[in-house]
This record gives structure tokens, sequence and C-alpha cells, in this order.
């Protein structure tokens, strides 16, 4: 039975801005690194609570940037309170534009992106939402 993700991966340009990023600003812990057989960085794990992590893989060729035809459209991160979190985020150096959306599933989100354009939600699960009635 499936009981949840795992993990999420990404490729990264620049490992030590995505560490500030994901680390400094967001609050993740860095867990653990992996090397290959050549002894060279291979991943980087971040640990989101007990069971979820993210990982980044440095690259060293140059990525394209932004939300684009690849198949991976975005991570959603659930929030408490999510203009706590925004505020906490802002106070990391988040620059904040705009307010959270209610979206059609009646859940406040809010949208940000990662130094390599990959797009992360925020939402916050309302109790009258079509996640909490199902």
């Amino acid at each position: 039975m499936i009981t949840g993700i795992g993990h999420i991966a990404y490729r990264v340009s620049n490992l030590e801005e995505s560490l500030k990023f994901y680390c400094g600003i967001l609050g993740f812990k860095e867990a653990f690194r992996l090397y290959n057989d050549q002894g060279e960085l291979w991943i980087v794990y971040l640990k989101i609570n007990k069971n979820n992590f993210i990982e980044l893989f440095p690259y060293k060729g140059e990525l394209e940037k932004g939300y684009d035809n690849r198949s991976f459209q975005h991570l959603c991160l659930l929030v408490d309170d999510i203009d706590k979190t925004l505020e906490e985020l802002s106070e990391r150096g988040l620059a904040i534009q705009g307010k959270p959306n209610r979206g059609k599933d009646g859940n406040y989100q809010y949208w940000i992106t990662d130094p390599d354009g990959n797009r992360i939600e925020l939402m916050q699960i309302m109790p009258d939402s079509l996640q909490a009635k199902s």
C-alpha cells in the first residue's frame, strides 16, 4: 500500500544556492550525501520530516531554468497556516509578492520557485476543501 511521497528529485545548477534556498529559507535540514564510485558528489538528501526527503543532484552542465516541457510539474508542500508561513519565509529572505489564493479545491495556495525555476506550491488544507472531504 502506498502511504505517501518518499522524495522528489531535482537536478540543480548551483548546489550552494539550492542549499541556501531549501535549508536557509524553507528550513529543511541536510540529511546526508552520497558519492559515486569515483568519489564525486552524486546526491544531497534534504530531510522534510520523518519519511519525506528532497534529493538534489548537482549538475555540471547548464540547465534550462523555469517551467517548460519537462515532465516535472511542481512540488506541493503542506503548511498549517499559509499567512504565518509566508511571513516566516519572508523573514528568511524569500521575496513574497501578492497574497495566497483559494483554489478550486477549496484550499489556500501560494506559488514560489527555487533557484533553478522549479515550481513549489505551498498549500493549506481547509476543512471544507475537496481533499478534507474525500
